[in-house]
């Protein structure tokens, strides 16, 4: 008599809250190691001046930078996974993955040329450490941000379509997504400067908190209340 077949347990992926709260905690690192680091603006000697006197300092930021981004790839493909396990299948979910794949590149880029700009601070020009600074901070400004963006965007969406958050929550993401998609144009200007700080770390918050509320099954989705029925 053949042994009756065995049951597969549902594939969710690892707790998203681990990822999600590595990659805060290395990117706030990152953040106050930095602080006191050239702005856009400043000149090319200047910037050269401050990575030959902080070479370990932005080495510090480079490793800090370049690793935050390992948990946020962790963390998209978590919950890509998560969203098809809830029944996501509209484009919501893959379009969550490309940003946050692409978030997760720019990120490491923007600590690889920070790492650049302190590897060749002893040798390299004015012109050229600025390039290095410039590249890094694009990288790691609109070129993180606005990807990030489409990354809260593909899972707040479903989220909100579905209940699988509370509603509020749901368009916070929104909210956060749509003002990060707005640091487009800080390549343009930077008036709008304010908004790259929003789309960073609202995002930042926003990815624990779903974390924390995204359930695992459908079975634990919350239901839509009941509309009475007109008399």
């Amino acid at each position: 008599m053949s042994a009756p077949p065995r049951q597969r347990r549902p594939q969710g992926g690892p707790p998203p809250l681990i990822p999600a709260l590595a990659y805060a905690a290395l990117l706030i690192a990152a953040v106050i190691v930095a602080a006191g680091g050239p702005r856009p603006g400043s000149s090319a000697a200047g910037v050269l001046s401050y990575a030959r006197d902080h070479t370990g300092l932005l080495h510090a930021v480079a490793f800090l930078t370049f690793g935050a981004a390992v948990p946020l790839a962790v963390w998209t493909a978590t919950i890509y996974r998560r969203l098809r396990t809830l029944g996501v299948t509209a484009p919501g979910a893959v379009i969550g993955l490309v940003g946050g794949v692409l978030a997760a590149a720019s990120l490491a880029l923007s600590g690889l040329f920070t790492w650049a700009l302190a590897d060749t601070a002893g040798s390299a020009s004015p012109a050229v450490a600025h390039l290095a600074f410039d590249l890094s901070f694009a990288t790691g400004a609109a070129g993180f941000v606005v990807p990030f963006a489409l990354l809260i965007t593909g899972a707040a969406v479903p989220a909100l379509i579905l209940r699988l958050t509370p509603r509020w929550l749901a368009w916070a993401g929104l909210v956060i997504a749509a003002v990060g998609m707005l640091s487009t144009l800080t390549l343009l200007t930077g008036t709008l400067d304010p908004t790259l700080p929003i789309g960073r770390f609202g995002g930042l918050v926003w990815i624990v908190a779903a974390s924390v509320v995204l359930p695992t099954s459908r079975h634990r989705i919350q239901p839509a209340p009941a509309v009475p029925a007109p008399a």
